[in-house]
């Protein structure tokens, strides 16, 4: 293969001080609750992001089958995480949002409300669609979006990421990033002003401007359907200066959005690819080829950073498991990875449907 493919939004990672308790508040919130991975170990790969020092952390993705990326949420098992000490703004350099999908805004926005204080009104967006906010009880920002498609009907309202807001200080330097890299070369909207929808949100009531991206292609790939299409929304700052989210000595892992993860098939093309405009990969898993093994899964990942220094990552998949209780794994590499899993393949991993008391 000489060529590589975006598959879609893997996940967005979210650090946390207790991973349990988030987890348990994201499958409530929005259904996130089948066990894609989990793993305990040392994060030897990360030290770049972790002053140098291998770090033990306990991580799961989680994802909602109705469609959409899942949620990596994340907690050292030894270092004390150490939060942001300022409020997050709108524009606030890094992922300061992330969206997640309904095909009813109106009726999941009623079911959220009866369960949660911190759920906006509805508004209407830059699209004319309707959208509301919902922030976690760590102070993590959500804006729940319009969209249709459905993967697998769980019965649910809610299904998965199908996007994120991210704070850069010049939009036209990180269209090299997410246009020319990750592949959203659409634009959707590109508007300047006050926005109705971010009245209620700190910082919402300065001047913004806000380039919604999409891709024109289809992403293609072993998990490319259950991902779905998604959005890239960069946000600039006219007002003020803004802050980085994740600025020293915070570092990877601490809580907040830690990093956009894309799901891509062969990173040795896409190395090529980041080399030639100008963003090598700051981490490689697996420098010398070879698997980087997760316990049932294993892969290869690697990290670039956008002109800000936000952490993309990309996940190559190379074995999966179906079943954690049963220790079943899919070896992609044996597949034609061009095309999608088949939908029971999905079906079969609402065995790791996790449960909470």
């Amino acid at each position: 293969m000489s060529d590589f493919y975006i598959v879609g939004i893997q996940q967005v990672g979210i650090g946390t001080e207790d991973m349990r308790a988030s987890w348990k508040w994201y499958a409530d919130m929005f259904q996130m609750n089948i066990r894609m991975l989990e793993d305990d170990t040392v994060a030897e790969r990360m030290l770049p992001y972790t002053n140098n020092k291998p770090e033990k952390r306990h991580a799961c993705i989680a994802a909602n089958l109705q469609g959409g990326g899942g949620f990596e949420i994340w907690q050292y098992s030894e270092r004390k995480p150490l939060p942001i000490d300022f409020d997050v703004q709108i524009g606030d350099l890094g992922v300061f949002a992330v969206k997640v999908k309904s095909h009813n805004i109106a009726s999941y926005h009623a079911e959220l409300a009866a369960k949660y204080q911190n759920v906006s009104q509805i508004f209407t967006d830059p699209r004319g669609l309707p959208t509301f906010y919902v922030s976690d009880p760590n102070g993590n920002l959500f804006q729940v979006v319009e969209d249709n498609y459905i993967f697998i009907d769980d019965n649910l309202l809610s299904g998965g990421v199908v996007g994120a807001m991210i704070g850069v200080s010049d939009i036209d330097k990180s269209l090299e990033v997410y246009r020319d890299i990750l592949g959203y070369d659409t634009v959707v909207y590109d508007k300047t002003g006050v926005f109705s929808d971010w009245q209620t949100q700190r910082g919402g009531t300065q001047q913004y401007r806000r380039v919604l991206l999409s891709h024109s292609k289809p992403f293609v790939g072993p998990f490319s359907e259950l991902y779905g299409s998604s959005t890239i929304e960069l946000v600039q700052a006219l007002e003020r200066t803004p802050r980085k989210i994740f600025e020293k000595p915070r570092q990877w892992g601490d809580p907040g959005f830690i990093q956009l993860c894309m799901d891509v098939v062969n990173m040795r093309a896409l190395e090529e690819h980041c080399n030639q405009h100008g963003y090598p990969f700051t981490v490689d898993s697996c420098p010398d080829a070879g698997d980087f093994d997760m316990g049932l899964a294993s892969g290869h990942f690697t990290y670039i950073e956008d002109p800000d220094g936000t952490l993309i990552e990309f996940v190559e998949i190379h074995k999966i498991p179906v079943s954690n209780k049963f220790n079943i794994c899919i070896n992609l590499m044996k597949k034609d990875r061009s095309k999608p899993m088949p939908k029971f393949f999905f079906r079969l991993m609402k065995l790791n449907r996790v449960k909470f008391d």
